[in-house]
This record gives C-alpha cells, sequence and structure tokens, in this order.
C-alpha cells in the first residue's frame, strides 16, 4: 500500500487535511458571532445538508482524488452544521453552563454534553470491530487481537471513496472530541494531568508514525485519506498544549487574526485547486492495491 522512498504527495495530502481543522473551528465561530436564533439554525441545517450533497456527488465521481476530496468536504461540512451546531441548539435549549476557569470560559457548553454521546459511540466502535470489514489499521490489529477472523467480518455497504472518507471524517473528529473532554474533566483527570500530558505526547509520537507511512503513499486519494487521522489524532497534540496556554489558538479568535485565517483559508483553497486540476496523479506509477 505504501512505496519505499519518500515523495511529496503525503506531504501535500498532510498540509491540506492540516489546513481544514482551524478553517473548521473558525468557520463555526463566525456564524455563531454573525448569526442568532433561527437564522443560525437555518444556516447550519443547510451547512449539513450541503455537506451532504456534496458527498452524494463523490459517489458519482470516478476519480478516486476527486471523489475523496468531496467526502472530506462533505464531511467537514456536515461534521460542523449538522453535529457541533445541533449540541449548541441543545446546549442553549437546555440552558446547558459553559465550564468557566479564572473568569474565562474553557469548554463551550455544546462540547460538555457531547460527552453524553459516548455510548453511541461504544456501539460504532463495536460494528466496526465485529461486524465491518475495515482498511484501518488499528482496527485491523483489534480484530486480531480479539479472534476475528476476515471471513467473520462483512462487507461494508460501500467501497465508495466519497462515503468512506465522509463517514471517517465525522468518526475520527468525535472520538478525538470525546477523548478530550473526558481528559479536560477535572473530575476524571484535568488538563494538566499528567496522564492527559502523556496522552497529547503520545498522539504526537502516533501521528509522526503515521506520517512516516503517509509520506511513502504515491496515490494523492489515499494520502488524503491516511492524512485523516495522520493530521486529527496530531491535533489532540495540538488542543492540549492549547487549552494549558503553551500555544494561543488563533482559530478561537478569527476576527482578531483575520490576515492569519485568510491566508490559511487562501492557501487551502489553492491546495485544493492544485490536487484537483494538476496531473501529479498521472506522473506516478501505482497498483491497483492502493486504491484499497
Amino acid at each position: 500500500m505504501t512505496g519505499n522512498k519518500f515523495n511529496f504527495i503525503g506531504i501535500l495530502a498532510f498540509i491540506l487535511v492540516l489546513l481544514s481543522m482551524p478553517i473548521g473551528h473558525a468557520a463555526m465561530i463566525l456564524m455563531e458571532y454573525f448569526l442568532s436564533g433561527s437564522a443560525l439554525n437555518i444556516a447550519a441545517f443547510l451547512l449539513g445538508l450541503a455537506g451532504i450533497a456534496i458527498m452524494i456527488a463523490g459517489m458519482h465521481v470516478k476519480k478516486d482524488t476527486a471523489s475523496t476530496l468531496l467526502g472530506f468536504i462533505g464531511g467537514l461540512l456536515t461534521w460542523t452544521g449538522w453535529i457541533e451546531f445541533c449540541y449548541v441548539y441543545f446546549a442553549k435549549k437546555l440552558s446547558i453552563s459553559p465550564l468557566i476557569e479564572n473568569g474565562v470560559v474553557v469548554t463551550k457548553p455544546e462540547y460538555l454534553l457531547m460527552m453524553s454521546s459516548i455510548g453511541f459511540w461504544s456501539i460504532i466502535m463495536l460494528l466496526y470491530i465485529f461486524k465491518m470489514r475495515t482498511g484501518c489499521k488499528m482496527f485491523l490489529w483489534i480484530q486480531r487481537k480479539v479472534g476475528i477472523m476476515p471471513e467473520m467480518r462483512k462487507e461494508a455497504t460501500s467501497n465508495n471513496k466519497s462515503l468512506t472518507t465522509f463517514i471517517e471524517t465525522n468518526i475520527i473528529i468525535w472520538s478525538c472530541y470525546i477523548l478530550l473532554m473526558f481528559l479536560y474533566d477535572k473530575s476524571i483527570l484535568g488538563d494538566r494531568h499528567p496522564i492527559t500530558i502523556i496522552i497529547a505526547i503520545g498522539s504526537l509520537v502516533w501521528s509522526l508514525w503515521l506520517f512516516k507511512n503517509l509520506i511513502k503513499i504515491k496515490l494523492m486519494g489515499y494520502a488524503i485519506r491516511y492524512a485523516l487521522p495522520t493530521v486529527i489524532i496530531f491535533w489532540n497534540f495540538v488542543e492540549v498544549i492549547g487549552r494549558i496556554g503553551i500555544m494561543e489558538e488563533i482559530w478561537i479568535n478569527p476576527l482578531k487574526y483575520k490576515v492569519e485565517m485568510l491566508i490559511i483559508l487562501i492557501a487551502a483553497i489553492g491546495l485544493i485547486l492544485f490536487i484537483t486540476f494538476s496531473k501529479i496523479n498521472k506522473k506516478i506509477n501505482f497498483s491497483k492495491k492502493e486504491l484499497k
């Protein structure tokens, strides 16, 4: 699935997914700043609906890279519009208070409410482990350890790259959010607890190991799909060091850092256009195994 030599395909995929993280955060904050009430709810619904439409459009695209990109973009939009803003809506409806420390909001109500989804998350993880055929090395490792043989796993509902990327984008982001919320909870650990710091550093080490494999990939579509867990696991480290004040998260203050966020947005759009319209995939020889 990977080659033996370094190439820049994986680097481009990593940068693309990495740029999407601050853009997603900033977009949600800007929507909450400029919209409110029913206008915000309608905008969030339409944003999620647009994500679904983009993903479905990607299911009808035969090119691996384009289908993956559409699934990734659709996944981000649907996560923001239908999942994050759904928690925002119910947090306000239920009058859930934010977590405040030293007069500063450190965790918004919607993220406190997100912890309650741990049961649903657990059931979906069981589905991936015991029911679905997957290419994820982590799930394959777990399946081997619990004795689930390949013939015992049923084929996933679709091998379409757009749908696969769409689902994995949402599942991985959701998983990492839940992990961080439980780590930050002072009744469990707390954001400065040694175990939290160890998990943050462990996420960095894990992402570096994934990055080592990523830079060997020769196919852009597969590289983007591999970059998803690489970047999002790395983002655990970014979130923790931002939480404890080692780094300022400019994406949570997009109006203060307008120039910086605009540069990130332009860079992301430019990279998407380059990946979409360049001929980099045609210049690389790859086997059909890399499409899996």
